[in-house]
C-alpha cells in the first residue's frame, strides 16, 4: 500500500473479501449514499460510468440530492472478448493503450487501429445520446465519479485523465465494489476512494458481488436519465 493511502480509502469492513454482498445494482448505490452522506445536498455533482454505473449512481443522486450526468468512457476490446480491454477512449477525445495486455497478445497494428476507432465512435455517439449539446458540469465544484465495479481499473484511469483534462480539481471515486490491488493503483489520482466491497485474489469479477446481475442496455440507461429527479 502506498503511504498515506489507507486514509483515501473508505470500506466496510464487514463486507471485505466477501461474495454475493448485494442485491443488485440498486442496493449497492444505497450503500455507497450512506457511506457518502457528508455530501447530501452540497454542491457535488454524481458523473455515472455508462452503462452499468448509471443504475448505482442514480440512486447515490436521488438519496443524497445531488445532479446526475455521465462521464461516457469505453474500453477498447478485441473482437474475440467483449470483456477484455486493451485500452479506452474517454468522452473528451483522450485514448490510452493497455501495453501490458496488447505485449500478451498478437494483435496487428490495422486490428488495434480498428479498435480505436470503433470504440471512438461508440463513445461519440453516446456522448450525443446521452448527453446532446449540454455543456460539462462546472467542474470548481466536486465530483463523484461512479461505477458498478473496479477490475483492473484501466477504463476508470482514462475517465480520470479526461476528468482532470476538463479541469476537475476534486474526484471521489464511488465503485460497490473492487479488486484490492487495481484500487490501489488508483489511488493516488483521486482524492478519495468509497468502495465498501474491497477484495482480494488472483481471480476477480464485478459480477461476483451482486446476486442478480445483467448487462445494462443503451436503453434503459437513457430511461433512467431520463426519469431522474432528485429528493
Amino acid at each position: 500500500m502506498n503511504p498515506g493511502a489507507e486514509h483515501k480509502i473508505f470500506e466496510l469492513k464487514e463486507l471485505h473479501n466477501r461474495s454475493y454482498v448485494f442485491k443488485d445494482r440498486s442496493e449497492a448505490g444505497k450503500v455507497l449514499a450512506g457511506m457518502l452522506k457528508d455530501y447530501r445536498n452540497g454542491e457535488a455533482v454524481v458523473l455515472a460510468v455508462p452503462a452499468g454505473g448509471v443504475a448505482v449512481a442514480v440512486v447515490i443522486a436521488r438519496e443524497l440530492n445531488l445532479r446526475l450526468d455521465v462521464a461516457v468512457v469505453s474500453k477498447i476490446t478485441p473482437s474475440w472478448n467483449t470483456e477484455a480491454g486493451y485500452g479506452a477512449v474517454a468522452f473528451d477525445g483522450t485514448i490510452r493503450l493497455n501495453e501490458g495486455f496488447l505485449s500478451r497478445t498478437r494483435m496487428s497494428d490495422q486490428e488495434i487501429e480498428e479498435g480505436i476507432k470503433k470504440t471512438e465512435q461508440k463513445v461519440a455517439r453516446r456522448v450525443k445520446l446521452l448527453r446532446g449539446d449540454r455543456p460539462m458540469p462546472d467542474f470548481k465544484h466536486p465530483v463523484i465519479l461512479v461505477d458498478d465495479g473496479l477490475a483492473s481499473g484501466f477504463t476508470l484511469v482514462v475517465a480520470i485523465e479526461a476528468l482532470r483534462n476538463a479541469g476537475c480539481q476534486e474526484i471521489i471515486l464511488a465503485v460497490p465494489t473492487a479488486h484490492e490491488e487495481s484500487l490501489q493503483r488508483v489511488t493516488e489520482k483521486v482524492e478519495a476512494i468509497y468502495c465498501p466491497n474491497i477484495r482480494g485474489g488472483f481471480s476477480f469479477a464485478v459480477a461476483e458481488a451482486y446476486e442478480n446481475w445483467s448487462d445494462v442496455e443503451e436503453a434503459d440507461v437513457i430511461k433512467i436519465l431520463s426519469d431522474f429527479k432528485p429528493n
